[in-house]
């Protein structure tokens, strides 16, 4: 994959009379050792009237000696290369043995042919002092002293345009800290020499392209095509021959660098030089570059022309829909791997890695910001395969399609993979302060137990007079005792439940005391989050019918606007706790089974029959809860299942406003809100090999491609690629 480029370079004398030229010298042919694919090259001379010779000069640069035998009031010259910009590594050599590290001695016979390179022309007191400072006492490879020595120079050296003929010396370029290209290039020229290196003055055409995408480290270039004369320094090292070294940019010379004369003194390496007698000289010059062929490549894919018919084409199937009255949508499942590690097993085979939990992290924060700036991140479950100990995480961020927020302050989402200091307390005090938001009392929130006995059993090691509850487990010699077992501060809670439901016939949250036959909340043993493990058989048992009856929305309600949840839950919170009503149902007699029609008595599919107790007294258990606790140190807040969005928003908001409060930040995980189609969503998870995008569903093609320019880019800003390369290329 390559682009080919035709540089037009054309300079203007006017004469104010007729005039005699000089034979002139034109240095302005690619030279031999030019590393850049040259396709075509021409040189086009007024007057006419002329003679050419092309010969070689002492360095073997090619130039061209012209002879004008007439007077003349104009000089015109234009040269024309058409060149393959193929990339170039300009790290692709090999280095001689001896020539490893420098310091180091040239070989006398190559010395010997190199002499002209290591003339010493300049010797001021501040060119000394620079290079003084620079330790040569302890070996270094070559590579980088090149490159940490390229890079300082241009560190020193600010350009400047200077339209002054000549080059000025290293001293006044180190004085003023600035200068042309060509000033720094002979300021590097004399460093390298001072330092025992061959080294000589590059002149040629500068091509910068611009970048398809912008660069993610560094500069991203010229934000149009450009070229332009240039010059630079050129470094002999045994084995690989002369390096080109660009102090104006800090880089080593590639493909754009098209060396025309390269020598050891600057005035042998003129693009023109020549006479004319005395006379008024009107100049004007004029270089551009066009790009005359493109290979299709992973950057640009398509030519403008390509894209353009291919947007016109899906506008055209928009508008044919549109006419069928048919309603479609479409979303994707892009799939993206690590820029800089795609060797690594997380970016090959491994469906989770430290790597990969980063990187989307980043991209859904990222994705967040465009799709949902006033949206929410939920950190759930994904998928979970055979052999796998638990489910994949999931990322999943939500917004209103109406605009309006759920989520106002992001620095209260601790979605980052670094640590954060959140302790037992922190879930203490969030567990009772949510409470005064929801209206709800405070004596109805459970400190959470690890079952300390399960994990003696696994060990086999169950001491018959420790009670693991009521020991001093933070004590260091009762957990060796306990044969380190039980780690620090399992005799106190591992977080806090609140049991909760909506009351969808006052429209209030309502919760309930949960006693338990232990006195204590302990959870089933486990790895998951403390809202999977809850011990929901050992509550108190409540019929089916007693229950709220749940009714599920159809997809094609007409549903009302959200309302402003965090206005309403500022309203709510500090009021006096009510008594808990509770759902009608509880209070209703059991309706009689009805008769069964035919479609009834038709055989179904069996279902499992619900485990019937004889109760000796009526309660109202809430079997759902919200849980907080605390995991390598962040505050994890785990949402109950809810029937409908919006009390799902409304417990949202009274998070948020209590992390706030308490200047808190935590974890949404848990139970996804209620499917509403006022509610968007994307999510982000890891499969083998690659993370894995669900984007939100379009309805347009215009919708779509917008949607898919937003990703890509964010995917990009997030050192993720849908490219995938292996090491040779």
């Amino acid at each position: 994959m390559s682009v080919k480029v035709a540089i037009r370079h054309q300079m203007f004398y006017e004469y104010d009379h007729a005039v005699r030229l000089s034979p002139h010298t034109f240095r302005l042919r690619p030279a031999p050792h030019c590393r850049t694919p040259i396709l075509a090259y021409s040189l086009k001379i007024k007057p006419y009237n002329h003679f050419i010779n092309w010969q070689q000069d002492p360095f073997g640069n090619m130039l061209a000696r012209v002879v004008f035998p007439e007077k003349t009031t104009l000089l015109h010259f234009e040269v024309e290369v058409i060149a393959d910009m193929i990339v170039i590594n300009p790290f692709d050599f090999f280095v001689e043995k001896y020539a490893d590290d420098f310091p180091f001695a040239y070989d006398p016979q190559l010395k010997k042919e190199l002499s002209p390179y290591f003339e010493v022309t300049e010797n001021g007191p501040m060119l000394q002092q620079w290079v003084k400072r620079i330790d040569i006492t302890q070996k270094k490879s070559i590579i980088n002293f090149l490159v940490e020595l390229n890079q300082q120079v241009w560190r020193n050296t600010q350009y400047t345009v200077r339209l002054e003929a000549g080059i000025q010396n290293c001293e006044d370029t180190l004085n003023l800290r600035s200068g042309s290209c060509r000033d720094s290039g002979w300021l590097l020229v004399q460093i390298l020499r001072h330092l025992g290196l061959a080294a000589r003055f590059a002149s040629g055409y500068l091509i910068q392209l611009k970048s398809d995408v912008k660069a993610l480290d560094g500069p991203s270039g010229t934000e149009k095509d450009f070229t332009d004369l240039h010059a630079w320094a050129e470094v002999f090292i045994p084995g690989a021959g002369w390096i080109g070294l660009d102090p104006t940019s800090g880089l080593f010379a590639g493909e754009g660098h098209i060396p025309l004369c390269c020598t050891p003194d600057p005035v042998s390496a003129a693009p023109v030089t020549g006479l004319t007698d005395v006379c008024q000289v009107t100049f004007n010059f004029k270089n551009e570059v066009v790009r005359i062929h493109e290979d299709p490549r992973v950057t640009k894919p398509y030519t403008e022309e390509q894209w353009a018919t291919i947007l016109a084409l899906g506008n055209k199937v928009d508008e044919d829909l549109v006419q069928g009255d048919m309603r479609l949508t479409m979303g994707g499942e892009p799939t993206f791997v690590s820029i800089d590690d795609m060797e690594a097993k997380e970016w090959n085979t491994t469906a989770d890695g430290p790597q990969k939990r980063k990187l989307g992290t980043e991209l859904i924060k990222k994705l967040k910001h465009v799709f949902a700036p006033k949206g929410f991140i939920h950190k759930g479950q994904g998928k979970w395969y055979p052999g796998e100990p638990l489910p994949r995480w999931q990322y999943a961020a939500y917004w209103r399609i109406d605009g309006e927020s759920i989520w106002k302050n992001d620095l209260l989402l601790d979605i980052d993979e670094g640590p954060t200091s959140s302790t037992i307390e922190d879930a203490r005090k969030l567990a009772h302060e949510l409470s005064r938001f929801l209206n709800i009392p405070e004596e109805h929130i459970h400190p959470a137990h690890e079952d300390a006995f399960y994990f003696l059993w696994e060990e086999n090691k169950v001491p018959v007079n420790v009670d693991p509850y009521q020991a001093n487990l933070s004590d260091p010699l009762e957990r060796q005792k306990l044969a380190e077992l039980l780690t620090t501060g399992l005799g106190t809670p591992i977080g806090y439940v609140i049991p909760l439901e909506w009351n969808h016939w006052n429209q209030r949250w309502i919760s309930c005391a949960w006693p338990f036959r232990s006195k204590r909340l302990i959870l089933i043993p486990g790895n998951s989050p403390m809202g999977f493990r809850l011990p929901l058989k050992s509550l108190a048992y409540t019929s089916e019918p007693k229950k709220q009856r749940k009714v599920e929305r159809s997809t094609f309600e007409t549903l009302p606007p959200l309302e402003n949840f965090h206005a309403k839950v500022g309203n709510r919170y500090g009021q006096p706790v009510l008594q808990p009503e509770m759902p009608l149902e509880f209070y209703q007699k059991p309706y009689p089974e009805e008769d069964k029609d035919e479609d009834d008595k038709k055989p179904k599919a069996k279902k499992v029959p619900e485990e019937k107790f004889e109760s000796e007294f009526e309660v109202y258990t809430i079997s759902t809860a919200i849980c907080i606790e605390v995991r390598e140190g962040k505050l994890c807040i785990f949402m109950p299942p809810l029937t409908y969005v919006e009390h799902y928003f409304d417990l949202l908001a009274s998070i948020e406003a209590t992390l706030g409060k308490l200047n808190l930040k935590a974890i949404i995980e848990g139970y996804e809100p209620p499917h509403d189609n006022r509610v968007t969503k994307l999510s982000l998870s890891p499969d083998p090999g690659v993370l894995e995008v669900n984007i939100h569903p379009a309805k347009s093609w215009k919708e779509l491609v917008n949607n898919y320019d937003l990703l890509f880019e964010q995917a990009r800003l997030s050192r993720l690629s849908t490219e995938k390369f292996n090491l040779d290329g």
